[in-house]
């Protein structure tokens, strides 16, 4: 039975907020059929998480993890919520969210809206069972110790989340990218590191607008303080010269097509830094099953979507996922990881 679109189309309408508003309540309360078994050509692991396919949801559209039944059931191989932030916050005003039609770009300057940790766990609580969940944890805006907001969320957290992500990349929030600096990382993943009470592996999500150098002491201080993956990227402050939409100027990150080739590039940065010590995550840009297949060929050994969602719909997800079975089986591999550790594509 086919995914529906929930109108795609028609919420391209309305204003993007009040679009993703809707798309949330159908998530919540349409009854979706359970996703075809996937391929099992597409089983991987990472980090010591089974997936059954490695294409999974990035954190942004369920702020609240309050619609993870319906995403279930969209075929992701795992779904990331959040972010969230110990206490409830509004975030910017409004208008703080821009489609880029003709670029299939989004410009968001959301601000870690959330209604807090206390709800965001309640509804944890109720999650599917089945599911690869994730938590994507920020800090409030007004917080003295912005390092003491992620600990506390993970605190909270242990044993409702199937693994944590760490968002210091937000461009959003006055400040937070400074954490990516190793002073403040060092200070940051070491509290991390004392909080962990559970299994569940803690990832770290870094920004497109690094150096090489920035990267490669990222991965480093990842390393140190025992983070078990890196997300490959955040939205990016650059404004490409190629976008055409009316909105382009508007303050924000910038997500969708025009992200791909910069996230690329910090993949394959982190990759070379890395040097197969650390597992990946790629996100940015990524809408097609070409796309997914450069992030795995980059050293990715998963990947996650969301812009392009806005634009082709959940059935987005089944289609990458054909395609990419039916390039492993076409090149000769029997597995994901087997493609991952293939290495870089040669120039055709």
């Amino acid at each position: 039975m086919p995914v529906p679109d929930f109108g795609a189309a028609i919420l391209r309408r309305l204003d993007p907020e009040t679009a993703h508003g809707l798309a949330i309540q159908a998530l919540k309360t349409i009854p979706l059929p359970a996703p075809r078994a996937d391929d099992p050509i597409l089983a991987t692991r990472i980090a010591g998480l089974n997936l059954s396919n490695p294409i999974g949801l990035a954190a942004g559209f369920d702020k609240n993890g309050e619609a993870l039944g319906g995403l279930a059931r969209l075929g992701f191989g795992f779904v990331e919520c959040g972010s969230v932030t110990p206490l409830p916050q509004a975030g910017n005003p409004k208008p703080r969210l821009f489609r880029l039609s003709q670029d299939r770009a989004i410009i968001n300057r959301m601000g870690f809206n959330n209604t807090g940790l206390e709800a965001f766990a309640d509804h944890l609580s109720a999650r599917p069972s089945g599911a690869v969940i994730g938590a994507n944890l920020g800090a409030n805006k007004d917080t003295d110790d912005r390092a003491a907001d992620y600990v506390t969320g993970l605190r909270r957290l242990a044993g409702l989340s199937d693994y944590f992500a760490i968002n210091i990349s937000s461009p959003n929030t006055p400040g937070l990218r400074a954490l990516q600096g190793r002073e403040a990382l060092d200070d940051l993943l070491g509290r991390i590191a004392e909080a962990r009470t559970t299994a569940a592996p803690v990832f770290l999500k870094i920004a497109p607008d690094l150096t090489f150098a920035e990267i490669a002491m990222i991965v480093e201080a990842a390393l140190v303080h025992r983070i078990d993956a890196l997300i490959v990227s955040n939205t990016t402050l650059d404004r490409p010269d190629s976008l055409t939409s009316p909105d382009r100027a508007e303050a924000g990150g910038l997500s969708g097509a025009p992200l791909r080739g910069r996230a690329l590039a910090a993949l394959r940065d982190a990759a070379e830094a890395a040097e197969g010590r650390l597992p990946l995550i790629g996100v940015g840009g990524i809408a097609s099953g070409q796309d997914a297949w450069e992030r795995l060929r980059a050293g990715a050994s998963a990947i996650q979507i969301y812009s392009a969602l806005i634009y082709d719909g959940p059935g987005l997800v089944g289609r990458i996922k054909r395609d990419l079975a039916a390039r492993l089986r076409a090149e000769g591999f029997s597995s994901v990881a087997e493609a991952v550790s293939a290495g870089p594509l040669t120039e055709r």
